[in-house]
């Protein structure tokens, strides 16, 4: 990886972006946290988008003759290539993500029957990232696959944050929320997770499959109202009975599980910003942690880049201010016949940030998540640059306009501006970087 310098502000975002990335593979990250094989069976289970690089990380790592068998699901178009020589020895499959398709709840319901008949001499390692809620979908009884599908569009459309619509998911499925380890007793379940969410909590990670689950059926509920998301009234009765209620903190059955977080968004912007210097940048990392609707905290973002620019911050320039986290966009109505914008955090982030910085000198920013995907586009964010909205002017886009309907894509492609780089087989979700030169 040959690093830019500072006169080429555009590939000098992205070596920092493939570098963040770059510290998140699963390869770089597994070999200190795998237990020693079992003196029964091994059994490998897991979902999320890095899923199909975890599963390929384990077989390298695992001993030749130590029996090893599995089933993984992650995104589609999301298995990395198979280095050569490498023989499988976990399945992987495939499925829709964000919202869960019939694949995911066939993968969901084969992983659930893959645990019965484990004994205590046997080991389970989950290998669980960021998207697995909605690749390891199994709806609790009198939940249909389309009203799960429903209330996960609603979900994310809502503006709720992460943490809000994991609630939600744990309480309306049969797997998450610790149910999975649950089903795994009485075997060792030891679980290797890269952390997609702010603050790394591993029950919020996919909704926490292995992990004791705090919040409540009255909590979903709450949020459900809160957000006016309508469930079948059988499955309201259940949530208003508790009969929904997840495996909580202390359940026995739960007591052996292990969890270790193998990537984390904060390493990945440690490993940015040590680049960044290398290059002779200082670098701030504002957070791993922030949360909040894109394009609001795109002007945030705006207004510290103008106060270095100007010389009237603590952060002094020449620098990269980084930041990470998981922030939400609230979809607008749409007028009639208009079509649905196109686009994800990522992309309206800079829309909010190109916004705010009105063509301001001296300041460049990428945005994209780590995963290559905003949202359900084919890119992974977008650039700006000094120029972003005299060039849309001229060609008759204003950023208003997008912003009213959530079109960052259409607003960054004709640009030439859209950050596309494919699923990078990993997730440690947003990933931002602000030059100011």
């Amino acid at each position: 990886m040959t690093p830019p310098d500072l006169n080429h502000p555009r590939a000098l975002l992205r070596h920092l972006y493939d570098v963040a990335v770059q510290r998140a593979l699963p390869l770089h990250n597994t070999a200190a946290h795998l237990p020693r094989p079992p003196k029964g069976r091994t059994l490998v289970l897991g979902a999320g988008k890095a899923g199909g690089a975890m599963a390929q990380a384990v077989e390298a790592l695992w001993p030749a003759g130590a029996p090893l068998s599995g089933l993984v699901v992650t995104r589609y178009d999301h298995i990395p290539p198979r280095p050569e020589g490498l023989p499988q020895r976990i399945e992987v499959v495939e499925a829709s993500h964000p919202v869960p398709d019939a694949a995911g709840l066939a993968a969901a319901q084969r992983i659930l029957q893959l645990t019965e008949g484990l004994t205590a001499d046997d080991l389970v390692l989950c290998l669980i990232s960021g998207g697995g809620s909605a690749l390891l979908t199994l709806p609790c009884e009198g939940l249909t696959l389309e009203d799960k599908q429903r209330i996960n569009r609603q979900l994310l459309e809502s503006g709720a944050h992460i943490g809000e619509m994991n609630t939600v998911r744990k309480h309306l499925s049969a797997i998450k929320g610790g149910r999975l380890a649950a089903a795994c007793a009485p075997a060792r379940v030891v679980t290797l997770t890269i952390s997609d969410v702010p603050g790394d909590d591993v029950s919020v990670i996919a909704s926490g499959p292995t992990v004791a689950d705090a919040s409540t059926c009255a909590e979903a509920l709450d949020i459900l109202r809160r957000y006016g998301i309508d469930v079948p009234p059988a499955v309201h009765a259940q949530l208003d009975s508790g009969a929904l209620e997840t495996p909580k903190p202390g359940d026995p059955r739960l007591a052996g599980v292990q969890t270790h977080l193998i990537a984390t968004p904060q390493q990945s912007l440690d490993a940015a910003a040590e680049a960044a210097r290398a290059l002779g940048l200082r670098a701030y990392v504002l957070s791993d942690e922030i949360e909040g609707e894109s394009r609001e905290v795109g002007k945030v973002h705006a207004a510290l880049a103008r106060s270095t620019a100007l010389g009237r911050s603590s952060f002094q320039k020449p620098c990269v201010i980084l930041s990470g986290g998981e922030t939400t966009v609230t979809v607008r109505p749409r007028a009639e016949g208009q079509a649905r914008g196109r686009g994800g955090r990522a992309g309206e982030f800079c829309l909010g940030l190109a916004q705010a910085l009105g063509g301001l000198g001296g300041v460049w920013a990428l945005a994209a998540d780590t995963d290559g995907i905003d949202g359900v586009e084919d890119n992974a964010g977008a650039l700006v640059t000094p120029e972003t909205q005299a060039r849309a002017q001229s060609l008759g886009l204003r950023v208003t306009d997008h912003l009213a309907r959530n079109d960052a894509y259409g607003y960054f492609e004709p640009l030439g501006d859209l950050v596309t780089t494919g699923p990078t087989h990993t997730n440690v979700n947003d990933f931002r970087a602000v030059l100011v030169t």
